[in-house]
């Protein structure tokens, strides 16, 4: 199974498809991705299957 996702880019998690994610890294099968506007956060961690492209439309901000 190959990777569908570059680093860099913007997905969302399947159960919640409102908050864009950014691809970190991919390692060993997993996916840890960042919050868009917030990448000092926590890494959130998934796998393939759990993830698709965003598809939001414009990308939520924080101001």
């Amino acid at each position: 199974m190959e990777k569908r996702f570059e680093i860099g880019d913007v997905v969302c998690a399947k159960v919640k498809p409102s908050i864009a994610l950014v691809v970190r890294l991919y390692a060993r099968r997993i996916y840890y991705c960042t919050l868009q506007n917030q990448p000092n956060a926590k890494d959130q961690v998934y796998f393939d299957r759990e993830l698709k492209p965003y598809e939001g439309g414009t990308i939520p901000s924080d101001t």
